[in-house]
């Protein structure tokens, strides 16, 4: 057997009396390198929680959430700054009631189960509502709204429109509940980044309003839920 070689003394770190011996340019510097250093670490410190928690992810929930800028950039209004997020959000807000009313009327006639009128019912009183504070916000603060759905509302009503019986639930439920998944994105990206007092209070009674509507179309019991995987291969 080869014999074991001693470990190597580990070599001390330098003591004050050697740190004394030092010059006097020699000390200078490594008190500033660990000045430096110290400062480093600190800003370090601060910035990750900041980038983790606070403008990272507001920022990434931006991005997520689809909205659109008209360009005219943020107005001075007595109820607080008004945005395009903000301007965007009230005319949304009364687009869905241009199709999600209407597709709420034909629930009540057309659903062959208690639940698919109920949410019909739900849908109707929800967006009379929301119609009528959209349309006050708008008119306080000078925000013109839109009076037709969009080519791909009128579509999703133009499926209500063409169908019967049990397809027509499952159409009704599937349409409606996926177009209120992607609302409810904006309305809690606009309560919690906007300035404007009128369209804070839209955004508070909208959630409240969307998540309701959220709750009756999945108590049809007819959601076709997404499999998890999904969003990835999109």
């Amino acid at each position: 057997m080869r014999p074991v070689r001693p470990l190597r003394s580990v070599r001390p770190l330098r003591s004050v009396s050697s740190l004394r011996a030092l010059s006097p340019a020699s000390r200078r510097t490594l008190g500033t390198g660990l000045v430096v250093f110290s400062l480093a670490a600190t800003l370090l410190a601060l910035l990750i929680p900041v980038y983790l928690f606070g403008g990272a992810g507001t920022a990434s929930a931006s991005a997520r959430t689809a909205w659109t800028d008209d360009g005219e950039g943020t107005r001075q209004t007595p109820s607080g700054p008004l945005t395009a997020l903000d301007r965007d959000f009230v005319r949304r807000v009364r687009l869905a009631g241009l199709w999600e009313k209407p597709a709420g009327k034909l629930a009540l006639e057309r659903g062959t189960t208690d639940a698919v009128r109920m949410a019909g019912e739900h849908l109707v009183d929800g967006h009379t509502e929301l119609d009528q504070r959209s349309a006050d916000t708008a008119r306080a603060l000078g925000v013109s709204l839109p009076e037709r759905p969009s080519a791909e509302q009128q579509g999703w009503l133009d499926q209500l429109q063409g169908s019967r019986g049990a397809a027509f639930d499952r159409i009704f439920a599937n349409l409606v509940r996926a177009a209120h998944g992607k609302v409810f994105g904006l309305v809690a990206l606009v309560r919690d980044r906007t300035s404007n007092a009128l369209v804070r209070a839209l955004a508070t009674r909208a959630n409240t309003v969307v998540l309701d509507h959220i709750t009756v179309l999945e108590n049809t019991g007819l959601v076709d839920f997404p499999h998890p995987g999904d969003n990835e291969k999109k």
